[in-house]
């Protein structure tokens, strides 16, 4: 089944999991990549010329591709499987690309605003932005189409599935009852991968004047 993965749902794989085993103590190890992880702006402020343990412009999209721990990387790599393969055979290369990095940004931004304003010190990596934007975006594409929780296994619309996650990501990250995970950057993930729809769909807040144009590939399929 990997081979007949569409082009950027598997190259997204096999980068991922790649720099995971290149993450390992006996080949680069995890101090090779602390330049690439996502840091909080420190408080003297941006420094170009000290790449280490401070942010740079680049982490906002290299951070996605880093993970801290084996089951980290499976479950992440499990959706980027179940929600990015139709997406893209849905979207297109392109477009399904876009989507997805914006997603990584857009989850890269909503931590750093996060961090500065709690006073979080932490580096942050992960491609859970990205993933919660792929799991928003098959909610909307397709909500009617029937997913499996994997703990507990119960069925549910895709749609309910996104409401859920959705609200547990919010509840975990106002309450601080799971520490260690960036919940508002997998929050940011989805808020990010809902306005990139609403514009490609010309939707509010971004709508257009006047008619015609492509056609819309982006509406919702029962």
């Amino acid at each position: 089944m990997f081979p007949r993965l569409p082009t950027v749902t598997k190259a997204l794989l096999i980068a991922n999991v790649v720099l995971f085993v290149l993450q390992q103590p006996f080949l680069l190890g995890m101090e090779t990549f602390e330049p690439f992880m996502l840091w909080p702006i420190s408080s003297g402020g941006f420094d170009p010329f000290s790449p280490g343990q401070n942010f740079q412009p680049w982490q906002l999209l290299t951070y996605g591709f880093l993970h801290g721990g084996f089951s980290h990387l499976f479950f992440n790599m499990l959706a980027l499987f179940m929600f990015g393969a139709p997406l893209e055979l849905t979207w297109g290369e392109k477009r399904f690309a876009t989507y997805y990095l914006v997603c990584v940004a857009g989850a890269g931004l909503c931590q750093l605003l996060v961090a500065a304003l709690v006073g979080e010190g932490g580096p942050v990596l992960g491609a859970s932005g990205g993933v919660f934007g792929l799991l928003l975006a098959y909610g909307m594409l397709f909500p009617n189409q029937r997913v499996m929780l994997l703990f507990p296994p119960i069925p549910m619309k895709a749609r309910t599935f996104v409401i859920v996650f959705g609200a547990i990501e919010l509840m975990l990250g106002f309450t601080g009852w799971q520490p260690g995970v960036a919940h508002f950057a997998h929050l940011g993930g989805m808020l990010f991968g809902w306005l990139l729809i609403r514009y490609w769909r010309g939707q509010p807040p971004f709508n257009r004047r006047g008619g015609g144009g492509r056609p819309n590939h982006l509406r919702r399929v029962k």
